[in-house]
């Protein structure tokens, strides 16, 4: 150890030379001692002899105090020899801190040489390649040069020989021509009808000339008018375009209004019916019964067709004794089927074909019962309570992934099944039908049903198919059981989104800056440093991208609507750049150029977990992170210096405000290169016009802001979610149970129709309500013979 800080073999051996010394030394003064004790011992022994038996006590007594004398100075020797090598051992250790002191500011320097040298090669190598590039373009504009200067040469050289040549001919034809030319003169005879027709000609070509000029004229503005015309015709179809969709959005937006204005009539009068007088005019008896035959036809949706030839009777006090017992027993055949619908939705059903069971479930009975179209039910707040009691799991996101696609599923059928009831149905007549038998109640609710034909039981399986979703006219509970279930949507959709955002939050402070030994392990280039360090400079990021990823996959194991899913990740990503933006502008350690590349890494690992999930479930998701790439990537840009603020706010940072690349060029510093920020030019005008934008903005604040909002409505999700055909939809294990247990040729207790229009029993089921036992989810309302 001591030969690796720098000892030398001499003076090991020197060292060596004195240890041994200082032992002999020490030996020669322990002779002296050892030798008198012997001595003593000798004479004692030889006195002793021949002496009686108390002399040899006092000879053992004189050799234990020799003996112990002896042993006394022993360890005073050694405690003195320890002593004297502890000394020596203090001075060699000083001499190594020392050693090593100079060693450490040695190879720091060392370092420093070494990041020079490191940054100078770079700087040789880079000029190497500028000037080799120099050199290439050099000798391909001289090769060029030369390659014309010989097409030239050659271009003369056949202009001489061309020349050569005209000069042969010329001259031969000199030498062959005739020595003597004689002209021959022409007569003309007539001169006057050659001055009119060469007059004539004239005219004609001046004529002709002008014809040309107009034609040109007309072609121009025949092509300006092509022109304006393409243009006005481009110009037509747009607004044609935006008429359309103008006219879409204001049909859709008279719709929306239209729901509105009904639902607000229903609220009102629904208001009216809660005051002192509304309960005093529905207080009063109901006790008349309507015979439903054929001449006044059916009762459908709760709409009851008035007939003139209707007769009414007063009914007795044994009729209406044996009345109440048949509506007695429906009342609790259909608490029965509430509870039995709240004990299948409260456990977990799953999912039948990619569609949730439970939403489906809730719809085809609500549906089926007509619970709608009542004004008074209890139904709706007992599933609203199941959901509110099966969400409390704030921790729990596969429950709440659950619940988001039952809500969705259910919230969408709702939307595009209801409708607010006009002010004339505000307050239908409530009639109670009556039949001379019950079984011409059972004919003739055999024959105005229309929910029992289209419904059977067949293996288990729901074989009825609802072919358009049909309007219902929803009164009061409906209406508000959609408002609570909208709310409970959002209220999951945000408690799944802030559990992310808590799971990746104290990731996100770990991935803004990088480790100082990991940058320096980076710079110094060392292959097993570089994989170690990369290693931990990614665990981060990478844990961000596995909670990601389970997030996607569990939302995806409980068919989450993927529209709901981009929001979801939409938004997240949204905090992440706010996050990593706001860190980076408030902490000046992150805007350095090494910083800058491992954010940059960082980013391309989110960027090839988007391309995994698809677009599918992630959408625009990766725009969302504009302003820390845009960042990002004027840290790691070369050449700073020579970008003109032009070429910054349009080109590379076009989101960032003023502010914001002022206050990155301002606290930038490169711990790799050493290079610079922008020029002061550049910095001074950001100045000036952040001082004119101080006077004009509102808020100077270069910070983002976090959205938390939902960003999305219920008109969005019947929208954007694909339909879902509920008679494809397996029926609960509960209700095969009971269909199960149904012998052959075996009835329910109620078999027949029955009329419900009593204010009494209007809470449980609606006007006109046929109730069948060949519906599967009218099983779960009646109690089966065992």
């Amino acid at each position: 150890m001591r030969e690796k800080v720098g000892v030398t073999p001499v003076e090991n051996k020197i060292r060596k030379v004195r240890l041994s010394w200082f032992g002999h030394v020490m030996r020669r003064g322990m002779d002296a001692p050892v030798r008198r004790c012997e001595r003593l011992a000798l004479d004692g022994f030889r006195w002793g002899r021949g002496r009686p038996k108390k002399y040899w006590g006092e000879a053992h007594s004189r050799g234990h105090a020799a003996y112990s004398y002896y042993r006394s100075l022993q360890r005073a020797a050694i405690i003195t020899q320890c002593g004297w090598r502890r000394r020596v051992a203090r001075k060699e250790l000083r001499n190594l801190k020392m050693a090593a002191r100079e060693t450490g500011a040695l190879k720091e320097a060392k370092d420093k040489l070494e990041k020079k040298v490191e940054e100078l090669t770079w700087r040789l190598q880079f000029e190497k390649r500028l000037r080799a590039e120099l050199e290439d373009t050099k000798a391909q504009e001289v090769a060029k040069l030369q390659e014309a200067l010989h097409t030239m040469h050659k271009q003369v050289e056949e202009a001489n020989a061309k020349m050569v040549q005209e000069r042969e001919a010329a001259r031969r034809a000199i030498e062959e021509a005739p020595p003597v030319i004689k002209e021959t003169p022409v007569i003309v005879h007539d001169t006057e009808k050659i001055n009119a027709l060469s007059a004539e000609v004239d005219n004609l070509k001046a004529l002709l000339a002008s014809e040309k000029k107009a034609t040109e004229e007309a072609r121009d503005s025949s092509r300006d008018a092509e022109a304006r015309n393409t243009e006005l015709a481009n110009k037509l179809e747009n607004a044609e375009r935006k008429v359309d969709q103008l006219q879409d959005s204001v049909q859709r937006l008279e719709e929306k209004l239209s729901n509105m204005e009904s639902e607000n009539q229903v609220l009102r009068q629904q208001a009216l019916n809660m005051s002192p007088t509304g309960k005093a005019l529905s207080a009063r008896p109901k006790t008349t019964i309507i015979q439903r035959t054929p001449d006044n036809g059916n009762v459908i949706n709760g709409e009851s067709r008035p007939n003139s030839d209707m007769s009414l009777a007063v009914a007795s006090p044994k009729e209406l004794l044996s009345e109440e017992k048949p509506q007695k027993s429906l009342n609790e055949k259909q608490q029965e089927n509430q509870d039995l619908l709240i004990k299948c939705i409260s456990q977990d059903l799953g999912f039948s074909g990619g569609k949730p069971s439970a939403a489906c479930l809730i719809y085809k009975c609500l549906l089926h019962w007509r619970s709608f179209e009542v004004e008074r039910t209890s139904v709706f707040d007992r599933i609203i309570q199941t959901i509110a009691s099966a969400i409390e799991v704030p921790d729990n996101n596969v429950v709440l992934a659950y619940w988001l696609c039952n809500t969705s599923t259910l919230l969408m059928l709702l939307q595009q099944t209801l409708k607010a009831s006009g002010a004339a149905n505000l307050t239908p007549q409530r009639r109670r039908s009556s039949s001379a038998s019950l079984f011409g109640r059972m004919s003739q609710g055999l024959r105005g049903s229309p929910q029992s034909a289209g419904l059977s039981v067949l293996n288990g399986r729901m074989l009825g198919r609802l072919d358009d979703l049909r309007h219902v006219e929803a009164k009061y509970p409906a209406l508000l059981f959609k408002q609570q279930l909208t709310a409970f949507l959002e209220k999951i959709y945000g408690m799944i989104r802030d559990n992310l955002k808590k799971e990746i939050s104290p990731l996100l402070g770990l991935c803004i800056q990088a480790p100082r030994t990991s940058r320096a392990s980076l710079v110094k280039g060392r292959s097993q440093a570089n994989a170690a360090a990369q290693q931990a400079l990614f665990a981060h990021w990478q844990s961000i991208v596995k909670s990601l990823n389970n997030y996607l996959m569990m939302m995806k194991a409980n068919y989450v609507p993927p529209f709901l899913v981009r929001k979801v990740f939409t938004q997240i990503f949204s905090f992440i750049n706010v996050q990593l933006f706001n860190s980076l502008l408030l902490r000046r350690e992150c805007c350095s150029f090494s910083n800058g590349e491992f954010v940059k890494a960082g980013l391309a690992e989110l960027e090839q977990w988007c391309c995994y999930a698809t677009e599918e479930y992630v959408g625009s998701a990766w725009d969302e992170l504009k302003h820390i790439r845009q960042a990002v990537g004027f840290l790691v840009i070369h050449q700073k210096p020579k970008k003109a603020l032009h070429e910054i706010t349009n080109e590379l940072c076009p989101v960032l405000s003023i502010q914001q690349l002022y206050r990155i060029s301002t606290m930038y510093w490169d711990d790799k290169y050493g290079t610079h920020t922008v020029s002061s030019d550049v910095i001074s005008c950001m100045r000036v016009m952040m001082q004119e934008d101080s006077n004009n903005a509102v808020s100077s604040s270069f910070l983002l802001d976090d959205d938390s909002s939902i960003p999305f409505s219920v008109d969005d999700i019947s929208k954007t979610m694909q339909q879902v055909d509920i008679a494809d939809v397996e029926p609960p294990p509960l209700i095969r149970l009971s269909s199960s247990s149904l012998s052959v040729g075996e009835a329910p207790i109620f078999d027949e129709s029955w009329i419900v229009d009593d204010a009494s029993s209007s809470d449980e089921a609606p006007s006109g309500q046929r109730i069948s036992a060949s519906d599967p989810f009218t099983l779960i309302t009646l109690k089966l013979h065992s």
